[in-house]
């Protein structure tokens, strides 16, 4: 959370409406220049007068929103592997490669889920659990 000053300097900024939506989304007020879009509709931002590495962060376009969501060009730039975002630098922009599909989708992270990745076992288990024989009384 933020000082008071500073979540009002910023509800100045970027107005009412984008200050209501960055509380219920993102828990903070934050004003910055749009770096840019990437193919999903997120939109990149950068504040270099913030707290150290909290002054680049991104709109996610759809509200259920998962890290999985952002293009690795991005995520690079997001986490401060690079120094261009992938507007400014080539081989960090997004190409499609002849196996990807025409549209664009991401696939979800599936932890924690019914469809979360299970391996099975092939090799037999080293311990039987023990079944109780009951013998007849006489």
């Amino acid at each position: 959370m933020s000082t008071i000053p500073r979540t009002l300097a910023n509800l100045w900024r970027v107005g009412i409406k984008d200050a209501w939506h960055q509380m219920q989304y993102i828990g903070d007020t934050k004003a910055g220049t749009l770096i840019g879009t990437d193919r999903f509709g997120n939109k990149y931002f950068e504040n270099n007068e913030e707290l150290p590495l909290r002054t680049r962060w991104v709109d996610y376009k759809v509200h259920d929103y998962d890290a999985a969501q952002i293009e690795p060009g991005w995520h690079a730039w997001i986490s401060y592997s690079v120094d261009k975002p992938p507007t400014e630098d080539s081989l960090l922009a997004y190409q499609r490669r002849p196996w990807e599909d025409t549209d664009a989708k991401t696939i979800p992270n599936y932890t924690l889920t019914k469809g979360a990745y299970r391996p099975y076992n092939t090799t037999k288990a080293k311990i039987t659990a023990w079944e109780p024989v009951a013998a007849q009384r006489k």
